[in-house]
């Protein structure tokens, strides 16, 4: 989480608002004081990534043009590749999102205009992956390639993966 944060923070992102779901007293208690600008706690984080979503898109504050989603459980996206995320947004792209090698990641940003679309296509373990395919034409693609990778670190089996990175 508080990598995750940091590379937000980096990235250009303010505030940064970090969900928490199971195991969120311990976040909360671990994570650097200097790195949550917000916490929302996800009761329901049994129910899937969208409540997440949802509960996060619920903390944004009004003046924010956009939300940029970033997996925490994604250790090898980098501030760099939220920059150039963000930069196309400044650019005029209402939905941007990395692209490693072509294939579509995270983060994902959307303009504040989509964010309520954005949360009522969000069911179960889906997050924003309903509202994206539905819009796959105008998801401005962000080639982010050699900028970090898309992998997941879900299961203890996963963890061998960080190791190799250092």
């Amino acid at each position: 989480v508080d990598r995750a944060a940091r590379v937000a923070r980096e990235g250009g992102c303010d505030p940064v608002i970090c969900v928490l779901g199971a195991g969120a007293d311990d976040v909360l208690h671990l994570a650097r004081a200097d790195t949550l600008d917000q916490a929302v706690v996800n009761p329901d984080w049994s129910t899937g990534l969208s409540s997440s979503l949802r509960a996060g898109l619920a903390a944004v504050p009004a003046a924010c043009g956009a939300v940029l989603i970033l997996l925490a459980d994604q250790p090898f996206i980098t501030a760099e590749a939220v920059v150039k995320v963000v930069a196309a947004h400044q650019a005029g792209a209402q939905i941007a999102a990395a692209a490693y090698a072509g294939r579509r990641g995270h983060p994902v940003l959307v303009a504040a205009q989509h964010l309520p679309d954005v949360a009522a296509s969000a069911t179960g373990d889906g997050g924003a992956r309903h509202f994206l395919r539905a819009r796959e034409e105008s998801i401005t693609l962000v080639d982010c390639t050699g900028l970090g990778r898309p992998v997941d670190i879900d299961q203890p089996a996963d963890l061998g993966l960080l190791a190799q990175e250092q």
